[in-house]
C-alpha cells in the first residue's frame, strides 16, 4: 500500500458530507502500522512505523486466529476540545506478508468507519429526503398540462416524506387560462384551493377546503417576500398567529391545528405570482431550516413554469375550442328532411381539439346534405384548416353538385392551397394536405341518399328491425392526391331508419385493427333503438367505444330522414307544346286549392308559366314539373327539362321583347336557382307559407 504524503498529524474528524468515508491500516502483531490510507492518516493520527494505540484492542490476541469484526472503538477527536468518536472496526488476517517479515508473523487489515451520532443519522436522513424530493420533482413535474392534476403531483411529492402538510393555491384567474394581473400587495392576490395532501396524524378539519377560495390576506412584512417571489419561513408557528393580519376566528382556516413550523413559497413566473405552496410540519420533529426553504423554492420554481405552460395550454385550448365550437352546426336540427344531432369529443391526454367536424346543410327541393370529415394534427391551425374545408364544402353545395363531382372541386382545392404552402410555409395548409371528408345528400321525395367519400370511413345505416350495415361505398383518395375520381354511391333509406356518418377517431387506436373497431361501432349502434333520442345514442356510443383520454379527436353525426307522403308530392310530364302551358297553370292551380293554399296561387301559376314556356321554347321536351309541400313551411316548385344549359338572370331593356320572365321569377319567390341532373337541368323556386310576400 502506497504511502500516503502527509505524514504529519492531523485532526480527526467525520466528515460533514453524507457520505461516511472507510480508513484502511495494516498492523503487525504488536498493533504498529505497516500502511494506512490517507483518511486513516486523519482520523486516527497514527504514521507507519509507530503503535497505533486505538487499534490494540480490535487486534487478536497473539497465538489465537479469532477475528473480532464490527467492533466499536473511541479515539481523542481533537485533544483540545476533549470531544470522542465511535469507530466501527472490521479485522481481516492478511496471507501475503512484507518483506522482511517471518512467517510465524501475523498481519492485520483493519478497515475503520466513523459511526453516526444521533444527530449526524438525522441529518443523513434529512439529506436523503432532500435529494429524493428534489429527483421526483424533477421526473414527476411538468409532465401534465392540467393544473390541478400538477398540483396533485406536487403535494402528493411533498407529503409525508418532507412535510406533514401541503397545499398549493392558485390564482384565479389562471385557473381559466388568463394570465394574472402584477399584484403589489397581499390583499390583491385572490387564490382558490385546488389541491392538498397531508399525513393522517395532523388535524386539518378546520383548514380551508379544496375548491374553496382563499379569503384575502392583508399586506404585511411577513406576506411582503411572496410579493417579490421570496419564501417565507416560519420556523415557530406562534409567529403565524400574531403576524399573518387576519382575524383570529379566521385563524383556523390558514394554520393547522398542531403545526409547530412551516413555508410558503410562490409560484412565481415571469415575474407573475401564479399561486403559492404552503407546507406544514407537525409529527416530524425537526422545524424548517433554511435549506428546506431553499429545496422548496427550487421544486415549486419547476413547478411554476409547469403551472404557466398549462395555463398557457389551457387557453389555447379554450379559445381553440370555442372557434372549433362555433364554426360547427348546432348539435342538434330538425328540418323537412331530417332529424340530426352532432357530437363532438376532442382527444386526451394533451392532445386537445383537432380538425374533426360534421355539418348539416339545407338544401332546395327540402333535400339535405350531410358531411363530415377529418383535418390531420391537432391545435389551431388544424381547427383553421378545418374552417377554411367546411367553408368551401358550405360554398360549394350551394351550387348544388352531386356528391363526387363536389369532393373532385374540394379536391382541387386543396391541390391549390398546396401550391401556397410552398410559396409561404403555412402550418394551415399543411394540415388540410391528406383530410378526408365524406359527402352524401338526402331526398325525402325518393327517399334516396347519394355518397361519396374522400379517404373517409362508410356511413353506418339502422333500419328498423335489421342490423346495422355500412354501405359499400368506393373509397376515393384523402383530398389533395389529384388526379382520381370520386364515385359516388346511391342507397334507399327506409322509413324510420337512423344514419350514422362518423371521423376515425371512433374505430381506430394505437395497436388496434380498424376492422375491429368497425364491428364494436356496429355492435355499439344495435343497441341503438328507435325509441331513444338521437342525443342518447350517441352519448351511449362514445361512453362504449372511447377511452377516458381519446387518442385522437373524434366527430359523430347521427341523422334520422324523414320520408314526404304522396300527398305533399305532385308531379306531372308535360310535351314540348306550348299550348300545354294553359293546361300547367290549371295543373298548378288546382293541386294548390287541394292543398288549401290559394293566397299562393297566384304568384305560383305565374312562376309555373314562365318556366314552363321557357323550358319548352328553348330546351324541348319533355318537361317535368313539381309541387312539394313542406307542411306549413314551404312550398317547392321545379321545372325540369333535358337541356344542360344553365339560365341566366339579367335585365331587359324597355326595347326587348322578352327576358323578363326569369326576372319576375326571382322577384315573386322567395329562393330559386338551378341544379343539374343526370338527363338534365331543374330549375326550382321556394315560397314561404303563411307568410305574405312584399
Amino acid at each position: 500500500m502506497r504511502e500516503p504524503e502527509h505524514r504529519g498529524p492531523r485532526r480527526a474528524s467525520v466528515p460533514a458530507g453524507p457520505v461516511l468515508q472507510t480508513a484502511a491500516v495494516v498492523l503487525d502483531e504488536a498493533g504498529v502500522v505497516l500502511a494506512r490510507s490517507q483518511w486513516a492518516a486523519t482520523l486516527l493520527e497514527c504514521s507507519p512505523g509507530r503503535t497505533c494505540a486505538p487499534l490494540l484492542a480490535v487486534l487478536p490476541r497473539p497465538g489465537t486466529d479469532g477475528l473480532p469484526a464490527g467492533q466499536l472503538v473511541t479515539v481523542p477527536d481533537g485533544e483540545d476540545a476533549g470531544q470522542t468518536i465511535s469507530l466501527a472496526c472490521t479485522v481481516v488476517r492478511l496471507a501475503a506478508r512484507t518483506p522482511g517479515a517471518s512467517a510465524a508473523e501475523a498481519q492485520w487489515l483493519v478497515l475503520v468507519t466513523p459511526s453516526e451520532t444521533e444527530a449526524q443519522a438525522a441529518e443523513r436522513d434529512a439529506w436523503r429526503r432532500r435529494k429524493g424530493l428534489s429527483h421526483a420533482a424533477a421526473a414527476g413535474i411538468g409532465t401534465s398540462l392540467d393544473v390541478t392534476e400538477m398540483a396533485e403531483t406536487l403535494v402528493n411529492l411533498l407529503v409525508p416524506d418532507f412535510a406533514d402538510l401541503a397545499t398549493v393555491d392558485i390564482a384565479e384567474q389562471v385557473l381559466v387560462g388568463d394570465e394574472p394581473p402584477h399584484f403589489d400587495t397581499s390583499g390583491e392576490v385572490r387564490l382558490r384551493r385546488i389541491a392538498a395532501a397531508q399525513s393522517p396524524e395532523i388535524s386539518a378539519e378546520k383548514l380551508l377546503a379544496v375548491g374553496e377560495a382563499l379569503p384575502p390576506v392583508a399586506d404585511s412584512a411577513l406576506m411582503r417576500p411572496l410579493m417579490e417571489g421570496l419564501p417565507v419561513l416560519v420556523p415557530d408557528v406562534a409567529v403565524l398567529h400574531a403576524k399573518l393580519g387576519v382575524a383570529p376566528e379566521s385563524l383556523p382556516l390558514f394554520v393547522p391545528s398542531g403545526a409547530h413550523s412551516s413555508v410558503a413559497v410562490p409560484l412565481y413566473a415571469r415575474g407573475l405570482i401564479l399561486g403559492c405552496v404552503t407546507v406544514w410540519r407537525s409529527q416530524l420533529p425537526s422545524p424548517f431550516a433554511e435549506e428546506d426553504g431553499a429545496l422548496l423554492q427550487d421544486v415549486v420554481s419547476r413547478a411554476a413554469l409547469g403551472v404557466d405552460n398549462a395555463r398557457r395550454y389551457t387557453k389555447e385550448h379554450r379559445s381553440v375550442l370555442a372557434l372549433q365550437r362555433s364554426l360547427l352546426p348546432r348539435s342538434a336540427l330538425d328540418s323537412a328532411a331530417a332529424e340530426t344531432v352532432g357530437v363532438y369529443q376532442p382527444a386526451g391526454a394533451g392532445l386537445g381539439v383537432g380538425g374533426d367536424w360534421f355539418d348539416v346543410i339545407p338544401l332546395p327541393s327540402l333535400r339535405v346534405a350531410f358531411v363530415v370529415g377529418d383535418v390531420v394534427g391537432h391545435g389551431l391551425d388544424a381547427t383553421a384548416a378545418m374552417a377554411r374545408l367546411r367553408t368551401a364544402v358550405q360554398t360549394l353545395a350551394d351550387l348544388d353538385l352531386d356528391p363526387g363531382e363536389l369532393l373532385t372541386h374540394l379536391d382541387d382545392l386543396v391541390l391549390g392551397l398546396s401550391g401556397e404552402e410552398a410559396a409561404d410555409d403555412s402550418r394551415s395548409e399543411t394540415a388540410v394536405l391528406g383530410a378526408t371528408c365524406l359527402y352524401a345528400v338526402y331526398d325525402p321525395v325518393t327517399r334516396k341518399c347519394a355518397a361519396a367519400t374522400a379517404g373517409h370511413p362508410p356511413p353506418a345505416v339502422m333500419a328498423p328491425g335489421a342490423e346495422p350495415v355500412f354501405i359499400d361505398t368506393v373509397p376515393g383518395p384523402p383530398l389533395g392526391i389529384g388526379g382520381m375520381p370520386f364515385e359516388v354511391t346511391e342507397f334507399d333509406v327506409e322509413p324510420g331508419s337512423t344514419l350514422a356518418f362518423f371521423t376515425d377517431g371512433l374505430v381506430e387506436s394505437r395497436g388496434g385493427d380498424i376492422g375491429e373497431g368497425m364491428e364494436r361501432l356496429r355492435g355499439a349502434l344495435a343497441g341503438a333503438h328507435a325509441s331513444r333520442t338521437l342525443g342518447e345514442i350517441g352519448q351511449g356510443i362514445f361512453d362504449t367505444l372511447l377511452p377516458r383520454d381519446p387518442s385522437d379527436d373524434v366527430a359523430l353525426l347521427l341523422a334520422r330522414p324523414h320520408a314526404l307522403s304522396s300527398d305533399q308530392v305532385a308531379e306531372w310530364e308535360l310535351a314540348a307544346d306550348l299550348s300545354l302551358v294553359a293546361q300547367a297553370r290549371e295543373l298548378v292551380v288546382g293541386q294548390l286549392a287541394g292543398w288549401d293554399l290559394d293566397a299562393l296561387s297566384f304568384v305560383t301559376e305565374l312562376v309555373a308559366s314562365e318556366l314552363v314556356t321557357n323550358a319548352i321554347r328553348y330546351a324541348g321536351g319533355p318537361v317535368g314539373l313539381r309541387l312539394i309541400r313542406d307542411r306549413d313551411r314551404v312550398l317547392v316548385c321545379e321545372v325540369s327539362d333535358p337541356s344542360g344549359t344553365q339560365p341566366r338572370l339579367r335585365r331587359a331593356r324597355e326595347s326587348d321583347e322578352g327576358g323578363r320572365g326569369l326576372f319576375l321569377v326571382a322577384q315573386l319567390t322567395d329562393r330559386w336557382g338551378c341544379r343539374f341532373t343526370s338527363t338534365g337541368k331543374t330549375i326550382w323556386t321556394e315560397q314561404p307559407i303563411g307568410v305574405p310576400l312584399d
